[in-house]
């Protein structure tokens, strides 16, 4: 599985003189939320008149250099780091996204993905506009552009959050301002912070940390918040419905030292690996993570069952993008690019594997593998998420239904094919323990085949809810400068 991406916004005081700051502080958030997004990585900054703007494919450090971030002045920017789930791998879908329009310019980058907006495209085409890339971010700049023709910004945003359906948390400049969108269910992170008598906007905390920063809070669902260089207000776009965060930024996306709307995502899964450990208890040796996801899982199972801690494999942390790598005998030798087994650890030892999922399950059976020829007598496979049943809309570029190990085989048939002694899921109920919530505050599409909005197709576990059967109400919940 792979997230699609990671936003940032930085917008320090406007009696400041002009610098290249935001482009630094910008190139290090970016460079915190790495992991959310390795395709292509752009920054934007605006200089009080016109945008300026570096974009390309690859990571951080190799995008970006010290001449070029220094060109970027301007105490206001916005940056992002992808990985495709709507639109291909290629350098036009790149962002942030920058349109012009008559009343000035717009840098828009998202988080998310709209399950309508094919429908939305091909309205605006109809209308005559012109598409450059195949993102759905370029066409809520599209929808955003023609309500600023002649609507306020803030109101311009809510129109466009009625004709969205999907996920989506956003972070949008228009001629000096920042603003940040998190959609109705909140299914994907965004947070805000204080920084050098400014504000960031991230998609996780740990960027505000890296920019020695204090997170302030998360944004809620369907806010919208304005951030000037001087303070911020916040809008509640309609009635706010209850949340439905995406289980898997607990389980396995978000860094495990970041805030996700009050829960640190560490002590989430330590508690999951706990549950796991008393849900599926077994005679072992010593409990081994697949690292680096399961890594603070395995250590909670560790404490739990009083079984040894024992790192069984170690990763490559230097290995790049394996998966293009043609032929299966080349995926194969991937795998051990990225993975190697510590043979004294494991021969001759019952080992417990803790990973974060089983997707399409060929991963597990190749780790399973390499660690039997190491020598250990038994393995035992514990997952520290429910088995994932179907696919995702909302976000993650995640394995067909047809892909996926889990939907169409018992529990005892995947053990079977990964070549496990034994396997077990953690449940749902033993997942919203570890993260001390009720389900219907979590997205559990992928787990339980029931999504909390329309999916063509599939079926909707609650009533869905758009923002245009809200009243549109607009209260201003805090004033300028509160928390």
């Amino acid at each position: 599985m792979k997230e699609e991406c990671g936003v940032a916004g930085i917008i320090l005081p406007g009696d400041r003189p002009q610098s290249n700051a935001v482009a630094f502080k910008l190139y290090y958030a970016l460079y915190a939320l790495q992991h959310r997004g390795q395709e292509s990585t752009g920054i934007m900054v605006y200089d009080g008149t016109s945008p300026h703007s570096i974009k390309g494919m690859g990571l951080v450090p190799d995008v970006y250099n010290k001449d070029s971030l220094g060109r970027l002045i301007g105490n206001v920017g916005v940056g992002h780091v992808r990985y495709s789930t709507a639109g291909g791998s290629r350098i036009e879908n790149c962002q942030p996204f920058i349109l012009n329009f008559k009343g000035g310019t717009v840098a828009i980058a998202h988080n998310g993905n709209l399950v309508n907006a094919k429908n939305l495209k091909d309205e605006l085409e109809c209308e005559g506009r012109i598409f450059t890339s195949d993102s759905d971010t370029e066409v809520i700049g599209h929808l955003l552009v023609k309500e600023l023709i002649k609507h306020k910004p803030v109101e311009s945003i809510k129109n466009v959050m009625r004709r969205l359906i999907g996920s989506y948390s956003l972070v949008i400049h228009i001629d000096g301002i920042l603003y940040a969108v998190r959609d109705p269910f909140g299914f994907k992170p965004l947070c805000f912070g204080e920084v050098d008598g400014g504000y960031a906007i991230v998609s996780e905390s740990v960027a505000i940390d890296t920019l020695n920063g204090t997170l302030i809070r998360d944004l809620r669902p369907g806010e919208v918040m304005v951030f000037a260089g001087d303070g911020f207000e916040s809008y509640q776009i309609g009635n706010e419905p209850r949340p439905a965060h995406c289980v898997f930024e607990y389980i396995y996306f978000a860094r495990p030292d970041s805030v996700i709307d009050g829960k640190l995502v560490y002590k989430v899964r330590k508690n999951i690996g706990r549950e796991l450990a008393r849900e599926h208890h077994v005679e072992a040796d010593i409990i081994s993570p697949v690292p680096d996801s399961g890594i603070t899982s395995a250590i909670g199972y560790a404490r739990e069952s009083g079984i040894k801690y024992s790192e069984g494999l170690m990763k490559n942390r230097y290995i790049g993008r394996t998966f293009i790598l043609p032929g299966q005998e080349l995926r194969e030798t991937a795998v051990r690019l990225k993975m190697n087994v510590i043979q004294d650890n494991v021969k001759g030892k019952r080992v417990v594997l803790v990973d974060d999922s089983i997707v399409r399950g060929t991963t597990s059976k190749r780790i399973i593998d390499m660690v039997r020829k190491a020598g250990a007598s038994e393995i035992h496979a514990r997952i520290g998420s429910p088995a994932i049943i179907a696919p995702c809309y909302l976000g993650i570029d995640m394995a067909t239904r047809q892909e996926l190990i889990a939907s169409c085989k018992t529990i005892k048939e995947v053990e079977s094919l990964i070549d496990a002694d034994s396997l077990g899921y953690l449940s749902i109920e033993g997942l919203m323990r570890a993260l001390e919530c009720d389900k219907r505050d979590m997205c559990i599409g992928c787990l339980t085949g029931e999504y909390p909005v329309e999916i063509p197709g599939e079926n909707c576990g609650r009533k869905q809810t758009r923002l245009d059967e809200f009243s549109g109400r607009q209260d201003s919940l805090m004033a300028q400068g509160n928390q």
